[in-house]
């Protein structure tokens, strides 16, 4: 006799988490959290979107990411399509919609992940800034939802799954407008769960906590002060990594999930505690 999982029961179990035919959209999908939750999605077999920025991606020093995250999607045997869009301008995100679906023949599955944020003190917030993370932050978000809703509720299918913060419970001084603008998203979110959920769509929020990302690399750069910010995050004393994400994405979009709605899940580490 064997110990552990027979094949047949960890195929069951896989099979709760698989998304075979779904097509998928992920903002922000060419790199940290994005890219990883783009790719999870894949494994499951969704046919997956990315969207990213090409100001972001040159910024970090990575112009090719959408390309190399692209690659690894089809390398999954599934269809994969990358979109380049500036969410600060109206309009382009429900452009995104509208090119997926018709790439791909309609949407079941969005992960807003692309957000942008600044470290400021409140007295030097200009309104010019409080404008741009509006835009990313908030109206993309109604943007993109208003585009893939109507067909997921016609198909009587869907999941949104919106990718907050810690911030949305522990906001820190210097991400006030960021923090705000995470807790409104998530409370959108709860304002269409209840509309939605009698045709089967779901809408939640993903709230991680420290991970270790392309936008933090800065703070990685002396090793000893990248320790202390870990040990103070959380009670595990580490950052997460965006792999850390993955599962609790797949929970969120796929049937597995089905029966969660308005939630707002912290994958924190133990730091919203």
């Amino acid at each position: 006799m064997t110990s552990g999982c027979t094949s047949e029961p960890a195929t069951a179990l896989a099979r709760r988490f698989a998304i075979p035919g779904r097509r998928a959209l992920v903002t922000g999908g060419s790199m940290s959290i994005g890219r990883a939750i783009a790719l999870g999605l894949a494994e499951a077999g969704a046919d997956v979107a990315i969207h990213h920025a090409v100001e972001a991606d040159a910024a970090a020093g990575r112009p090719a990411a959408a390309d190399e995250v692209a690659r690894e999607i089809t390398a999954r045997r599934v269809r994969a399509l990358s979109l380049a869009a500036d969410f600060r301008e109206a309009g382009a995100a429900r452009d995104v919609v509208e090119a997926v679906c018709a790439a791909f023949g309609g949407l079941d599955i969005l992960v807003v992940c692309a957000s942008v944020q600044a470290r400021l003190a409140l007295s030097a917030v200009t309104t010019a800034e409080i404008a741009r993370q509006t835009a990313v932050n908030l109206a993309a978000t109604v943007e993109l939802l208003q585009g893939a809703l109507p067909g997921m509720r016609a198909r009587r299918w869907g999941r949104v799954l919106s990718i907050g913060s810690v911030n949305q419970t522990r906001p820190e001084p210097e991400l006030g407008i960021y923090a705000a603008l995470k807790a409104g998203q998530h409370t959108l979110m709860l304002s269409l769960a209840r509309d939605a959920a009698p045709d089967g769509v779901t809408l939640n929020t993903l709230s991680p906590g420290l991970i270790a990302t392309e936008r933090n690399r800065w703070r990685r750069s002396d090793p000893a002060e990248w320790a202390a910010i870990q040990r103070a995050a959380n009670p595990m004393a580490r950052a997460g990594t965006p792999e850390d994400m993955v599962g609790a994405a797949l929970l969120l979009c796929s049937d597995a999930g089905a029966f969660i709605t308005g939630a707002d899940l912290q994958a924190t580490g133990g730091g919203h505690l």
